[in-house]
Parts: structure tokens; C-alpha cells; sequence
């Protein structure tokens, strides 16, 4: 059932905390919510003159890399990025390209790091969702701020989390799989490393030695080599493009590939899932897709 539909579909206004608990969260569907943060503050003040005014020389945490693939394979590895500390009035002058740089930056640093970094902002939105909070019963475990490049690209991965996605500018683009595509999904187990910038200004990677291996999806959704991992054409991917002023409902455990247009600003909500019988078949899939890959 969870291959339900070819669209993402929309709602054109908030629902309550039952309808959306008993039509979406439930179910495990996706959907996209117009007029839900039309009262935000964020949604007109958030210009980069405004960011650069309330939050300016502050030091905050930038996610730099050569390709703009942050937590991605790379080279048979997965690699983070650098993460660099600098002014915040820096970074905007390099998303408005009055500095250039060959890299590519992006404010993607979750943990919460919009309360963290920039409290600032925080009274522009909102602390939670409420019908969310009160249809899942739960305040959000983090709320992340999101503002980068055209180029920075979240590679294909799936959250344990209940996603609220909303677009404060510009706009994100959204390559989704369901759960149930999990055995045409690829996974392998990768050396965890991080770019780290030479004396030359060049990137290299270095080996996190000391961790353990990370599964990761080594597929781009957008461009799959089917010779190389053929499954994947059996996978049915909805794309859909939120725009400003819309909210993505992100179920957990749903794979996700991102996209966005330059400077987008985005402000998204994270909700622990429920490890009820969702999850347990979700595992039970994930076990027997491994179980057939070793035959």
C-alpha cells in the first residue's frame, strides 16, 4: 500500500492533530501543507539583509566540501564535510556571490541548531507544531535551520524521525522513496571519513580511523547505474518540489534525496518516531533484503 500514489498531495490548510495522526502519520504518507506557517514572521523578515543584521559577525558552524556532497560515498568512503567555524556575514557574502570560492557551503549543522546557533531567529517561527505536538503527544527533538548553495546536495537516506519541512525561501526539491522499496535500495558498509582542508586550499580526506563502518547508500537517484545495481529499477520514486510558504510532511523511515535552489532558507522539525509495528516490519524487510543479497 505504501506505493499508494505517483503525487505527493497537497492540503491547502493545517489539519487537526486526529486528522493528521489518523490520515497521515498513521498510514506512514507523505503530504504537502499550504497556509500551515502563513502567519510566520520568518516568511517576510527572513531577507539576507535581515539574517545579516540579527545574526552578522556571530561564529556559527558551515558544512564546506569540493562537490557540495556532504555525508555522502565518496572514493569508497563516506565522507563529511569540513566543518568550519566563521562569521556568519562571511558565509552570506559567499551565497551572494560577492565573495567566490571554488567550495561549496552550507548552513546544514542539525542537533538543533536553530535554537543553538541562532537563537536569534527563533522568535520568527515557532517552537513546535502544535496540532504535530499534540497528535504525536511529544515536543520536537530538534529544530534545524537550513540555508546554502544551489550545489550542496543531501544524498539518498532515510531519518527515524517524524519530518516537518518547511520552506521560509526559494525552494527544495525532493527525490522520495517509500519504506517498502528498502530490497531495491542498495546498502554497503563504508570507512567514515571527513574533507579537511590543505595548506594549499585544497581538500583532502582523512580516514576517522577510529569509528566504525557507516551503511550507506552509494546510489545517486538521479543518475543510478542500473548495470551496477539493477534492483533499483524495480524502486518507484515520487519527486515533488516544496516551495515557499509550504510544509513537506516526511514520514520516518521514508528515503529521501535533496535538492535545493540557491539560497534557500528552510526550517525543519524533527519528531522521535514510534517504534511500534511500522517499524518492526520495517526491520523485518531490512533482515530479509540483507538475507537474500548474501545468497
Amino acid at each position: 500500500e505504501l506505493g499508494w500514489t505517483e503525487s505527493i498531495p497537497y492540503l491547502d490548510r493545517a489539519p487537526s492533530p486526529l486528522e493528521f495522526y489518523r490520515e497521515w502519520v498513521s498510514p506512514n504518507k507523505p503530504c504537502i501543507i499550504r497556509n500551515a506557517i502563513s502567519h510566520w514572521p520568518a516568511l517576510k523578515k527572513w531577507t539576507s539583509a535581515y539574517l545579516r543584521e540579527a545574526v552578522g559577525p556571530k561564529v556559527v558552524s558551515v558544512a564546506v566540501t569540493p562537490n557540495g556532497y556532504a555525508d555522502a560515498v565518496f572514493q569508497d568512503r563516506f565522507v563529511m564535510p569540513e566543518e568550519r567555524q566563521m562569521p556568519f556575514m562571511d558565509f552570506l557574502d559567499i551565497v551572494e556571490k560577492k565573495v567566490t570560492s571554488p567550495n561549496v557551503f552550507y548552513v546544514q549543522k542539525q542537533c538543533s541548531n536553530l535554537t543553538e546557533e541562532f537563537p536569534e531567529l527563533v522568535c520568527d517561527v515557532q517552537p513546535d507544531i502544535p496540532w504535530m505536538s499534540e497528535a504525536l503527544g511529544k515536543k520536537p527533538d530538534a529544530v534545524n535551520f537550513w540555508l546554502g548553495e544551489s550545489a550542496a546536495v543531501t544524498s539518498l537516506h532515510k531519518d527515524h524521525y517524524e519530518n516537518l519541512y518547511c520552506v521560509i525561501s526559494g525552494e527544495k526539491h525532493f527525490l522520495l522513496h517509500p519504506p517498502s522499496d528498502r530490497p531495491f535500495i542498495p546498502y554497503e558498509l563504508y570507512q567514515p571519513a571527513t574533507y579537511r582542508v590543505s595548506e594549499d586550499g585544497s581538500f583532502e580526506i582523512v580516514d576517522e580511523k577510529s569509528e566504525e563502518k557507516v551503511p550507506w547508500i552509494p546510489l545517486d537517484p538521479l543518475n543510478p547505474n542500473l548495470e551496477q545495481y539493477p534492483e533499483y529499477a524495480q524502486a518507484k520514486p515520487l519527486q515533488c518540489t516544496v516551495k515557499a510558504g509550504e510544509m513537506l510532511y516526511l514520514p520516518s523511515l521514508w528515503f529521501h534525496h535533496v535538492q535545493q535552489s540557491h539560497g534557500c532558507i528552510a526550517v525543519n522539525y524533527w519528531y522521535d518516531m514510534e517504534y511500534d509495528l511500522k517499524y518492526s516490519y520495517y526491520q523485518l524487510l531490512d533482515c530479509l533484503t540483507k538475507a537474500v543479497n548474501v545468497l
